[in-house]
């Protein structure tokens, strides 16, 4: 084709797009230019185009690739754009255009194979796939890295099949065609190419080759083939070692039945354990590349044949220690995260009764597991010696470290489980006291050499406490009193108050461990470093929750300390703090429940109202939101019990609070955060003390009606919601008239939503749409009758498909689930328990209210539901979204398929062709003569799912240009 003149200008366009993206220039040109490229990728013209771009000698390298990628895009999507007549002629262009390219770049070879893979899958009449590419491209050795790239790719681009248009069973049997019928004739040419010379046997290629192909081609038949010794010898080569690597890993996955594949292990087994030498070496020259990808290759051997390892322990063991020693040898902490998964998969097995012989067997290997995890827990000692900046500045490495580490403890707590925690913990005491024995004497406040030797094993600790039970009576009785000895380091002070933290469960049956504890984790408090003090108010948290009963006769100590240090911490500390004594008060009698409330709480109000007062900057406002949240933490935590006629003291004192809150409220309408705190104390006022609040319901109902009507915050609605669930029909202890006075509220919260979304776009107000819908489960769960009888259901259902026009998920995720709940009262049997002890049927004048309610809205909601499942509805939604759909269905099956053939008929032309509608149409039809409505649901998400993939998702190939895109959506 001629590379200049029309044709030329036919592309001239698409380069100039793909220039500004490139280019240094503002982003609303980048983003006119996106636009442009994603339509060109869709549009006929593309198909022409694209092939003009790859046959064009001056465009760039950059535009090629481009046009290959979206070529790929129409082949895939798009291939019914073309007569089927001119496939063949579409195939011959291709292996034209790879034959063209045999040489590079190798991104634009593979995309055209990929290309032609696809094509492949969708050309069903061309039955000799395989010995045409190869007759055509694999004799010629310039091309022949063409051949072998399109056969890699081919049986992946099969595996992704449900990208493209062809029903399951025409998939399948392509499959069985391309895949299946060629293994044996693929093995052949493998194998013929890999004896033909030296440097053919070490090509990355024809590894990557048998890789793609080890899910096909039986693994049994590439083991006895030349083929293994030619990946075996290739991890001795340098060029093609990681590909030999990722084909031996996937041989191992094929053999991860081990039942079934035993010859095969047994033949694949002892060619790994050789390699062993090999691990060695690289460690020993710090050759790091061959050393991990060597301790990949048996981490993943282990992980494959973990069954036989626990069942043959003495066959298999030489594996287990090749594993270890990787982990042993791993200087840098590069590699030993590779084998995380295999020790716990082992342990998975060891702690089976089934396997206790070979528990016993691998006891000395989860031994020296322990000493190695500790080991690599040591912070790095910094060459500048700036004990400051352990990292010398590179703070990725540090995070990295900090994850690592925590990834570390997990791999302590299998080996609990496998040698037992004394013995683990022994490892640690043992570290701790040598550092003691041997640094101690020279340690003083500010100077604490090596102390990274000391830190570790105190992680460790910290690390395997989940395990350790409360009875543990060796260790721990020796551990604890040396921890509170410990000297004054920040990083050794921080992990030894977080490891006490831990043990709480195991002090709380210790109580005379409890006192020096304590003392120590209260002194922490008041040391320089911030990491400290929060780690200290952590670990008070755990010591008050887990020592509760063992404190609750130092109320007056525990308030004066609470009332010293809270105004020092930061906000989420003043809250783990308030956590912890908030838990301690729960633990008495109710008769002292209101003066320590009042002792305990009074002066946090009396904070908060000379806060309140001074509240006039968003710092100052946001500290005022933050303590609010200390009073719900007591609300929370303290719930005595007292008989449902007796008054309850902790609501006593919620009415004296209760107006300072109200008004701290109304003082800040138009601040969020302050809102959302006092609707959160206030619905747990409710959740607490349920229908003993009856005293405080109608201040709170109207507060929260006033304060809805007001300010539109969904937080009314949230808190709404805890009155709605307690104080519902039939609870005990409510009367019929509180029930309609509640109702009445729930009518009352829903006009000023309904308002609301009338005099707003929903995009304005996702939060209230999530809250009030969440509310409406509600109102349907505990008033049924009363909610689908009401007037206001229809204005709701109405709602309802407006708020499906959202692109976030939480709102539209209510949304749906009120749906689904409200459609499951159309069918006979009754949804709610609220009817009956007994599961019982649905009143008829209720299934005839929500049908009467779906005739007047099915409608539209169809067509929204269809809408977002095939454009817009976040991936999550989907089931939900569906899920409808099926319900709709099973209601009125003739009435919706009309529906959805309106919605179809709706869709833009071109967008599907005509047999896909009739198609999916005749589908449902057939569903619903033969009474099978569930099979709907898959028909209608396959169809979205595709109709999505195909004219809306994004198309591949636009590089820096989907980052631009998603800046712009943001």
């Amino acid at each position: 084709m001629a590379t200049n003149g029309p044709a030329q200008q036919a592309f001239a366009p698409v380069l100039a797009a793909l220039e500004t993206m490139q280019g240094n220039v503002d982003r609303a040109q980048k983003g006119r230019a996106h636009e442009f490229l994603e339509t060109f990728q869709k549009s006929t013209e593309a198909w022409t185009t694209t092939f003009a771009i790859l046959q064009a000698r001056d465009a760039s390298a950059q535009a090629k690739l481009f046009a290959a990628t979206t070529l790929k895009g129409k082949i895939v999507y798009d291939l019914h754009q073309l007569p089927r007549e001119s496939l063949p002629s579409l195939r011959d262009t291709l292996l034209g255009l790879l034959s063209s390219y045999r040489a590079g770049p190798k991104p634009i070879r593979i995309q055209l194979c990929v290309c032609l893979a696809n094509l492949a899958i969708q050309m069903t009449e061309w039955k000799d796939v395989l010995p045409l590419v190869v007759s055509t491209l694999g004799s010629d050795p310039e091309s022949l890295p063409c051949a072998l790239d399109f056969l890699r790719v081919l049986p992946e681009e099969v595996t992704e099949g449900r990208k493209i248009n062809l029903t399951e069973e025409e998939l399948s049997e392509r499959t069985r065609e391309l895949l299946e019928d060629n293994a044996q004739q693929v093995l052949h040419l493998l194998t013929q190419y890999a004896q033909s010379s030296p440097s053919a046997a070490q090509n990355p290629q024809l590894i990557e080759c048998i890789t793609s192909w080890t899910r096909e081609v039986p693994v049994n038949d590439i083991v006895n083939s030349p083929l293994l010794n030619i990946v075996i010898d290739a991890l001795s080569v340098t060029e093609p070692f990681e590909a030999a690597i990722e084909c031996m890993s996937a041989l191992f996955k094929e053999t991860r039945d081990v039942d079934e594949c035993l010859n095969i292990i047994q033949t694949l087994y002892p060619r790994v354990i050789a390699l062993r030498p090999m691990l060695q070496e690289a460690a020993e020259t710090e050759d790091t590349e061959t050393f991990k990808g060597l301790s990949r290759l048996f981490a993943e051997a282990g992980e494959s044949w973990v069954v036989l390892i626990a069942r043959m322990p003495e066959e298999f063991r030489a594996l287990v220690e090749a594993i270890l020693e990787s982990a042993v040898r791993d200087q840098e902490r590069d590699v030993i995260s590779l084998t995380f998964n295999f020790w716990y998969e082992l342990k998975q097995y060891l702690t089976l009764e089934k396997y206790i012989q070979a528990r016993l067997q691998y006891v000395d290997i989860y031994s020296k597991l322990v000493d190695i995890m500790i080991g690599h827990l040591e912070y790095p000692k910094p060459e500048s010696g700036n004990e400051r900046d352990l990292f010398e500045g590179d703070r990725e490495q540090e995070e990295k470290f900090r994850e690592f580490r925590h990834q570390m403890g997990d791999v302590l707590k299998d080996c609990c489980e496998v040698i037992g925690v004394t013995e683990c913990l022994q490892k640690s005491y043992a570290l701790i006291e040598n550092w003691v024995s041997t640094y101690g004497p020279q340690a003083s406040a500010g100077h604490v050499p090596e102390w990274q030797k000391l830190e570790a094993p105190l992680f460790s600790m910290r690390a395997m406490g989940r395990m350790v039970p409360s009875d543990e009576n060796i260790m721990l009785p020796r551990l604890m009193p040396l921890i509170v000895q410990i000297p004054d380091h920040q990083k050794v002070r921080f992990q030894a108050v977080m490891a006490l933290g831990r043990y709480t469960e195991w002090t709380s049956k210790h109580p005379d461990t409890l006192q020096p504890q304590l003392n120590y984790i209260m002194a922490a408090f008041d040391h320089t470093s911030k990491e400290v003090i929060r780690a200290a108010a952590l670990s008070f948290k755990f010591f008050c929750n887990d020592c509760a009963d063992l404190l609750k006769d130092y109320i007056p100590q525990l308030q004066h300390f609470y009332e010293s240090v809270l105004d020092k911490l930061p906000p989420s500390s003043q809250d783990e703090v308030t956590d912890g004594v908030a838990s301690v008060i729960a633990k008495l009698p109710p008769d002292q429940i209101y003066p320590t409330m009042k002792l305990y709480c009074d002066p946090v109000i009396k904070s908060l109202m000379t806060m309140a007062q001074h509240a006039v900057d968003e710092k100052s406002r946001l500290a005022l939101a933050d303590k609010l949240q200390l009073i719900t933490i007591f609300m929370q935590w303290i719930q005595p019990y007292v008989e449902p006629t007796q008054p309850n003291p902790a609501v006593k004192y919620c009415e004296e609070i209760f107006p300072v809150l109200a008004i701290i409220a109304e003082n800040n309408l138009n601040f969020t955060p302050i809102l959302e705190r006092v609707c959160r104390c206030w619905r747990y006022m409710v959740l607490s003390y349920r229908t003993s609040m009856a005293p405080l319901l109608p201040q709170l109902a109207e507060k929260l009606a006033a304060g809805f009507a007001a300010t539109r915050q969904g937080c009314f609605l949230w808190a709404s919601d805890a009155i709605v669930r307690e104080f519902s029909d039939g609870a005990e202890h409510v009367d019929p008239a509180t029930t309609d006075a509640i109702f009445h509220f729930f009518e009352t919260q829903a006009k000023t939503f309904l308002k609301a979304l009338n005099d707003l776009p929903p995009e304005e107000l996702p939060d209230v749409i999530e809250d009030f819908y969440r509310l409406c489960l509600d109102s349907l769960l505990y008033y049924p009758y009363r909610a689908i009888s009401s007037p206001l259901m229809g204005p709701i259902m109405e709602a309802a498909s407006t708020a499906l026009t959202l692109l976030k998920e939480e709102p539209l995720l209510a949304t749906l689930h009120f749906l689904r709940d409200f459609l499951a009262y159309g069918s006979e049997d009754s949804p709610s328990s609220n009817f009956d002890q007994q599961r019982s049927s649905n009143p008829l004048e209720v299934q005839a209210a929500v049908k009467q309610l779906v005739t007047a809205h099915g409608e539209v909601m169809v067509q929204r539901l269809m809408t977002g499942m095939m454009y817009s509805f976040p991936r999550d939604c989907f089931p939900d979204a569906s899920g409808v759909l099926l319900a709709l269905f099973q209601l009125m099956p003739q009435q919706v398929a009309a529906w959805v053939r309106n919605t179809v008929a709706l869709l833009p032309p071109g967008s599907i062709t005509p047999q896909e509608s009739e198609r999916l149409l005749n589908n449902i039809t057939q569903r619903i003569q033969a009474g099978d409505l569930r099979k709907i649901r898959t028909l209608l998400q396959d169809f979205t799912n595709s109709y999505r993939r195909r004219n809306v998702a994004p198309r591949e190939g636009l590089g820096r240009l989907e980052a631009t895109r998603f800046r712009f959506a943001g």
